[in-house]
């Protein structure tokens, strides 16, 4: 990992105005600068940009982030690579990764190159190599595909022949074309032989363009159908997707991304001119696909056969979705006509007939994830009513998104005929927050994040004015969970830090850790009303600091009551001395003074 204060450095030596300028032309609006969003399409300008929160936000789409979350989105690059094409482009050399053993470290790199240098070698030579088999020709026009397709997609073809590489490389027993997965050592003799033989050659790219494996179609029925490239150092399944780096442009355009099995699907789409499309590499969709898919646009759509193993991916698919899900962000799910798939449909009835398939008869993922868990069980009994909040349960505490999360349950209240905090109590979920003190839970008995208003304004607060952490002090020693953790981390990293921090500087400051997904919802809800959190003056600071220290009270009541409902007989030593704690700090005279002010 990039050291944190180098990224600290960095955030502080770039203009975010001058990142965002080089790739869209910002105009002035008032304190701020203005321009068309360049994640979506159109007309009027109501993309974002602050100077002194270096942060931008889309009032349409919803982007936003620091000039590092600006270049990802941009170019689709990685962290790391777009944190190195900031610092290159203002001089600022990135410290090596700080590394317990930096000959290993540097002998990784070295590798990593090697492999990269030995995918781009045979992709070349299995694309040249297409021009040459008129099989594989035949084959891919009989799908539909012209040669301009075949090649914005560098497709190839590897021969029949068993050691088809070792005539294009120096050394055919180098380590680096078993790593990268081109060739197979058997076990026995130690003989080397090609993995890819007689398939047509899909190159598998990363979101910067680089090749890092390949997927081969076999020509005739041969088995499997598809092959694809080994788990490497550079190529996992579970992250990556076939097509995002192709259809990067089309995404972005349409805000949409279609999420389909193959990468016949893939290309055969693009050919019928729907180039927003990619497919998973013969995994499951994962969490981590999600994720990435996404950042990529506000509607992901998923493509499935309609038949058994179609219904088991689906639902898979929607499972690990769940961790991901954005408020404001919507997943849906197609299910296609048994006797075809993505490919054959298009095909058959073409471009307009399809994306109409996708728009009307997909199935948001609310209503899927209602439809299955009701068709499961016997709603018309007692019995099988109390199955499906059984059901529900664990699935309701993945859901990351409050609103959505919400809905959905609500929905599942009224089906089983009863209201919400009945329900709650049912999933075992923190209830709705209700006038009057609310209900904290110490970690061990919490089941989900839980969600409060109030603690979520402190957290917009203190994000838009940083130096605002130096009036309040959080307590020590407390068992701090979910928003009100990520509150007082945040006030804490202000605290201890040398330099003034923007609301940029904590986004990335707190990028991949456990408070990431908090401060990114509080964040695009706080862009969506910057009014309130605009100009605010010395009484809104005295109300910040006011409410900050109510919520440390709250949260201590609520700390004595949870620990008392125990028993002491059954507190642990830490826990009995968090008790006393509490208590002494609650009897003291300055505590007692604050209460009655």
């Amino acid at each position: 990992m990039i050291p944190q204060d180098f990224i600290d450095q960095l955030l502080s030596r770039v203009d975010i105005i001058d990142v965002v300028d080089r790739y869209v032309p910002l105009k002035k609006a008032g304190q701020n600068y203005m321009a068309c969003c360049p994640f979506h399409k159109e007309k009027s300008p109501s993309f974002t940009v602050s100077p002194s929160k270096q942060f931008y936000h889309c009032f349409g789409c919803g982007a936003h982030g620091s000039a590092i979350g600006f270049v990802m989105e941009y170019q689709g690059l990685p962290f790391v690579d777009a944190v190195k094409t900031l610092a290159d482009g203002i001089g600022m050399p990135v410290p090596e990764e700080r590394a317990a053993n930096p000959e290993a470290s540097r002998a990784a790199r070295e590798k990593k190159l090697s492999l990269e240098g030995a995918l781009e070698q045979a992709a070349r030579y299995y694309k040249q190599e297409l021009k040459k088999a008129p099989a594989a020709i035949d084959y891919l026009k009989g799908r539909g595909l012209t040669g301009e397709v075949a090649a914005r997609f560098g497709l190839g073809y590897a021969p029949e022949q068993w050691q088809n590489l070792n005539s294009i490389f120096d050394d055919y027993n180098s380590s680096a074309l078993l790593e990268s997965g081109l060739v197979i050592e058997a076990e026995d003799s130690g003989r080397r032989y090609d993995r890819f033989r007689e398939r047509v050659m899909f190159p598998i790219r990363n979101q910067r363009g680089g090749i890092i494996g390949f997927g081969g179609r076999v020509l005739g029925k041969g088995e499997p159908k598809y092959l694809n490239s080994p788990e490497t150092p550079l190529f996992e399944k579970g992250r990556e997707l076939y097509g995002l780096y192709e259809g990067r442009q089309a995404i972005r355009n349409a805000n949409a991304v279609l999420v389909v099995e193959g990468y016949m699907d893939v290309v055969a789409l693009a050919q019928y001119g729907v180039e927003y499309a990619v497919a998973t590499l013969g995994t499951a969709t994962t969490g981590e696909h999600v994720r990435k898919l996404l950042r990529q646009a506000d509607h992901v759509y998923f493509c499935f056969d309609g038949d058994k193993a179609g219904q088991k991916a689906a639902w898979r698919a929607l499972e690990n979705s769940l961790p991901q899900l954005v408020d404001g962000k919507a997943l849906h799910f197609l299910f296609l006509p048994q006797e075809h798939d993505p490919d054959s449909y298009i095909r058959e009835f073409g471009r307009e007939a399809f994306e109409a398939a996708l728009k009307t008869q997909s199935v948001p993922l609310s209503a899927y994830f209602t439809r299955e868990l009701t068709s499961h069980v016997d709603m018309s009994t007692p019995e099988g009513r109390a199955d499906l909040i059984r059901q529900a349960k664990p699935l309701l505490e993945q859901i990351a998104a409050p609103t959505l999360g919400y809905i959905i349950k609500k929905r599942l209240a009224e089906l089983v005929s009863m209201d919400i905090d009945e329900f709650d109590m049912l999933t075992g979920q923190t209830r709705p927050e209700r006038k009057g003190r609310r209900d904290y839970q110490l970690p061990d008995q919490s089941n989900r994040p839980g969600s409060n208003s109030m603690v979520r304004k402190q957290i917009k607060w203190i994000l838009m004015n940083p130096t605002w952490a130096h009036d309040v002090l959080a307590s020590d020693n407390r068992p701090y969970e979910n928003e009100m953790a990520t509150l007082v981390a945040i006030v804490e990293a202000i605290q201890a830090s040398d330099s003034e921090l923007t609301t940029a500087r904590l986004a990335e400051f707190f990028r991949h850790s456990p408070h990431e997904l908090t401060i990114d919802s509080v964040l695009l809800d706080t862009m969506r009303e910057p009014e309130e959190f605009s100009n605010p003056d010395q009484n809104d600071r005295e109300s910040f600091r006011l409410g900050f220290i109510r919520l440390m009270d709250r949260y201590d009541d609520d700390l004595i009551s949870s620990l008392s409902a125990k028993g002491y007989e059954h507190l642990s030593s830490e826990e009995l001395q968090l008790l006393r704690t509490l208590l002494a700090k609650k009897l003291s005279p300055t505590s007692l003074a604050t209460r009655t002010e």
